[in-house]
């Protein structure tokens, strides 16, 4: 079975401001205040680590990295706590994959997110019936860019790898592509906008109407 595979952050929801949120929860428990905000939307779809290194760089205070192990936890439960909170789908998203879905595509999610989070925010965006696999950072023992977690997620939503391709929104997802051997779509409509085109990938994705046009001419 042909099989679209979607990252979660920045590409099927806007999930930055919560990101953010929960880390700058760390810093101020430290008695620094905010110190994340709007500019760092793309840090904030690099992951939790990220955005805690990027946060000390700009106090200007030296770390190791056993202080981003050490606040990694913290960061992690006031996500938990406020994962929903700003997090919206992106405009058509939802309908696109129902589409997909009505046409015989398979739908699963691959995501550096951990598994237990992502599955919450699914839920509560409304749309876990509409993927058949959902693969996250701790799944596996490895995440993306390693191609496991992908093959993975496209196996157990019953497709075929040979049969399939990736919609993201970083390098991370260009890399996992190259790296399973599938076509890659980016969207322009995260932090990047369509300066992402820099990553060569098969196609570029403006707008979620545009998806399953594009799907067919990716992988048919």
């Amino acid at each position: 079975m042909r099989t679209v595979v979607f990252d979660l952050d920045g590409t099927l929801a806007d999930t930055s401001e919560d990101l953010l949120a929960a880390a700058n929860a760390c810093f101020i428990a430290q008695g620094h205040g905010l110190v994340l905000d709007g500019r760092d939307r793309l840090t904030a779809f690099h992951g939790g680590r990220a955005m805690l290194r990027a946060g000390y760089d700009r106090l200007g205070i030296g770390f190791t990295e056993d202080d981003i192990a050490r606040d990694y936890p913290r960061l992690l439960a006031a996500y938990a706590e406020g994962i929903d909170t700003h997090t919206r789908l992106y405009p058509g998203a939802a309908e696109a994959v129902e589409a997909l879905r009505s046409a015989g595509y398979a739908t699963a999610i691959c995501t550096n997110k951990p598994e237990g989070l992502a599955v919450e925010l699914v839920r509560r965006l409304g749309v876990t019936g509409l993927f058949g696999a959902l693969i996250g950072a701790d799944t596996l023992p490895t995440r993306k860019p390693d191609p496991a977690p992908y093959v993975a997620s496209v196996v157990k939503a019953g497709g075929d790898v040979r049969r399939s391709m990736l919609l993201g929104d970083t390098e991370t997802d260009r890399k996992t592509g190259l790296a399973a051997g599938v076509p890659v779509a980016l969207v322009t409509f995260g932090p990047e906008g369509r300066s992402i085109e820099r990553l060569a990938p098969e196609a570029l994705l403006d707008h979620y109407s545009d998806l399953p046009a594009l799907v067919v001419r990716l992988i048919g």
